[in-house]
């Protein structure tokens, strides 16, 4: 029996092809396979069998060892490791049998049609320019492909123009403002001394100012946002202690 089979088979190759083709030959049911027999069989066909590709002699032998390793937990009375191991290997059996006759469909199915090829037919090209570039442009788009391009432009005149001559606001003026608009009764909270019609260094020259308050002692912040001024002179020497 071990000589009529090989580890290279006309369809596929493997530790399933072999085992599936033991199968067959036996007529064994693969939906419930005898084991313990079929791995005997496995067994010696692997011993008796010669390969010369280490690759494909390693895969077989490592089946094997598989193989032996189920059988001893077979042989244990109620094995759940066993029947577990057995039932993937069956799965696995019945699987590839079912590629293997989907496969052999496929083929009948190309054989079935004729294909014919033919050489591609060649086709007129003309690569002729027609077209005229001064080189100025024709250095350009070589340097654009040469990822040589400056990608950052020098700025214009008119985008610094915002930036210079906007108007400069200091921080003393905006402590006045703020005392005076707490004076009038203007601003009670603190977001009433912001607004978008102002520049952001309007505001940024306000906040500070407020900082400025309120660690002088001048103006008390809320927990709501609250304004309150402080009149009168302020005692330095209590709040250092």
């Amino acid at each position: 029996m071990a000589e009529e089979l090989t580890f290279r088979l006309e369809d596929f190759e493997g530790p399933l092809e072999l085992l599936l083709t033991l199968v067959q030959k036996h007529k064994m049911d693969l939906h419930n396979i005898p084991i313990l027999e079929l791995i005997d069989q496995y067994t010696r066909a692997v011993e008796s069998a010669e390969s010369t590709d280490p690759e494909i002699s390693s895969a077989f032998i490592e089946m094997a060892a598989h193989l032996v390793e189920m059988k001893s937990y077979l042989l244990l009375p109620r094995s759940e490791e066993g029947e577990r191991m057995k039932q993937e290997l069956t799965g696995q059996l019945i699987e590839y049998d079912q590629c293997r006759r989907m496969a052999a469909r496929l083929r009948e199915r190309g054989e079935e049609y004729t294909v014919f090829v033919r050489t591609p037919a060649r086709l007129e090209w003309d690569n002729t320019y027609d077209l005229f570039h001064s080189p100025q442009v024709l250095a350009d788009c070589w340097q654009a492909l040469m990822g040589r391009t400056t990608v950052r432009k020098m700025p214009t005149q008119q985008q610094f123009e915002p930036l210079v001559s906007a108007p400069q606001v200091s921080v003393s003026s905006r402590v006045v403002y703020i005392l005076r608009q707490l004076i009038a009764g203007g601003a009670k909270k603190m977001d009433q001394l912001f607004s978008r019609r102002q520049t952001r260094g309007a505001n940024v020259a306000t906040f500070l100012a407020l900082l400025e308050l309120v660690r002088g002692g001048r103006v008390t912040l809320g927990p709501e946002g609250e304004l309150k001024m402080r009149r009168g002179r302020i005692d330095r020497t209590k709040e250092e202690q």
